[in-house]
């Protein structure tokens, strides 16, 4: 939960949109095993956590952004490097936001420009490459953060774009419209609350 300057409490975009894929992920832990489950979640986690890093120190000029960086992290990093030029005109980086209206709150990767375009972007890692079927998590999750801006700030966002690092591959990119998600968010958040 995030709590709000005036003291609401809201559940965060990661809890509304994980929801759905609860069950699943509680069946793949029981299938692995605990001890292996938790070891994977744990490298995964601190991937993404540390590709997330290198890509903001990056992208704020940092000169030494790559010092102490993980391997494979870093690896994933100089894949993705060449797309991150495609960003501009950073509005919000790590930055809460919320919505009263969808009630939901979340810390967004960034809202910036994607080649002159205003976009929630959103970087991901990956052990495989996946395709537009496979993430509609993330985008909902995006949509979501397109939806607090517009509240909070006033202006719509009308683009998505997952730039996913994949081990061993070429990175992908998926650049989608705002509004072909908004039915999948609602789907969520009506998941969610009949079955919190």
């Amino acid at each position: 939960y995030y709590q709000l300057p005036d003291g609401t409490r809201l559940p965060s975009v990661t809890t509304v949109i994980g929801a759905k894929g609860k069950q699943a992920i509680m069946e793949w832990r029981k299938r692995v095993g605990e001890e292996e489950a938790n070891r994977i979640s744990r490298k995964a986690s601190s991937r993404g956590t540390n590709l997330h890093t290198l890509c903001e120190k990056y992208l704020n000029n940092e000169d030494n952004y790559s010092n102490g960086a993980m391997p494979d992290a870093l690896e994933m990093f100089k894949s993705i490097k060449p797309y991150l030029h495609k960003i501009n005109n950073i509005h919000y980086q790590e930055q809460a936001l919320w919505s009263k209206n969808i009630q939901m709150a979340g810390r967004v990767d960034f809202i910036a420009e994607w080649e002159g375009k205003l976009s929630v972007i959103d970087f991901k890692t990956s052990k495989k490459i996946k395709y537009a079927e496979d993430i509609q998590d993330y985008f909902a999750q995006c949509t979501a953060y397109s939806c607090m801006y517009e509240e909070l700030v006033g202006n719509p966002i009308d683009q998505i774009v997952v730039l996913m690092a994949v081990e061993n591959e070429s990175p992908l990119v998926f650049i989608e419209k705002t509004g072909d998600h908004l039915n999948n968010l609602i789907e969520h958040i009506k998941f969610y609350r009949e079955n919190k």
